[in-house]
This record gives structure tokens, sequence and C-alpha cells, in this order.
């Protein structure tokens, strides 16, 4: 004789296939959770990575601006070590160049004419002197154009003094009448002259 199962068997079937679903989905969320947990370490240990690497790289540019301005400090060093270096070594050419001015200056006086005041400032002479005559001034502008320590003599003034000159020792004579004078002359050095030929 056949059985017959008479018991609810679809109900029971269908309790089994929700524990089995309620089973699947638990390892679904476990399994979601273990990557969203492991995807988070991940990227937090970039993070970290990436702030640990700022911070190593923030140090070496600090380091890095230190370096810099030390250069620049050097630098600033170097340029006014270059300049007063500059600056001595045309004192030192000058000063033979000195000597030979005044030689020119001493050279290119005509007599009966006398320097009171010599002011250089740059290449320009600033002479004031006093003189005899108003021809002893202008032989004395001739001398200074055909010294080739000079060149471009310019007289700004020129006026009679009644006071009186120096006699021929020197010494001062009431009856003696001059003339006072103001002239600019431009500074030039021989050499200067060939290097304008050459």
């Amino acid at each position: 004789m056949a059985h017959i199962n008479l018991l609810p068997w679809r109900e029971e079937r269908r309790k089994e296939r929700q524990q089995e679903f309620l089973v699947y989905m638990l390892f679904a969320a476990a399994l979601a959770g273990l990557v969203v947990f492991f995807v988070h370490v991940q990227i937090e240990g970039r993070i970290e990575y990436q702030q640990a690497r700022n911070k190593f790289l923030e140090n070496e540019i600090r380091i890095i601006d230190k370096r810099i301005a030390e250069i620049r400090e050097l630098e600033k060093t170097k340029k006014a070590l270059l300049e007063r270096m500059k600056i001595i070594e045309e004192l030192q050419t000058s000063r033979p160049g000195v000597v030979h001015l005044f030689d020119e200056l001493v050279k290119t006086l005509p007599d009966g004419l006398y320097l009171k005041s010599l002011k250089q400032k740059g290449n320009k002479l600033y002479i004031e002197g006093e003189a005899e005559s108003n021809a002893r001034v202008s032989a004395y502008m001739r001398n200074l154009e055909a010294s080739p320590w000079f060149k471009d003599p310019s007289l700004e003034i020129v006026k009679s003094d009644s006071g009186g000159g120096k006699g021929k020792k020197g010494a001062r004579n009431p009856t003696v009448p001059t003339k006072q004078f103001k002239l600019t002359v431009t500074i030039t050095s021989p050499s200067d002259e060939k290097k304008k030929e050459d």
C-alpha cells in the first residue's frame, strides 16, 4: 500500500528556505563587513603613509629653505667683498694717477697764475685761482686742453679783484690787480686716450 504524507511539508520546506536565506544574508553581511573593514584599513594606511611622506617633505623643504637663506646671505657677503676689492683695485690703480695729475697741474700753470682751490667730483676737477690778467687764464686753459691728462676746460667765471695779487716772490702786492677765476676740466689719462684711438 502506498504511503501518503499528510504533514505540511510545504511549510517546512519554506521554513528551511527562510533559514538558508538568513544564513546566506548573514554570510553576505559578514563578507561585506570584512570588505569594508579591509578597505578602511587600506585607506587609513595610505593616509598615514601620505601624512608621513608630507611631514618628511616639509622637513626637507625647511632644510632647503635654510640653505637657500644661507646661500643668499653668502651671495650678499660675496657681492660686498667683490665691491670692496674693486674699490681697493681702483684706489691702487689711481694712486700713481693722482701723482701724475698733480704733476700735470703744475706743468700747465703759466707764470702769474696761482691756484687757490681744487675739488674733484668723479672725473670733473673744479679749479679756483687768481691770475694777473685774462691772458694768463686763457693760456692756462690752452695748456689744460693740450695736456693728455685733461680735456674740455670750461671757464665759469672771471672777475676783477682790486685787493691786489701776489708779487714775484709770492708776497701779496696791493698794487697788482688780479683776476679771480673758476673753471671746470674733465680728467682723463693718457691710457684712456690710447684706448679711444685703438
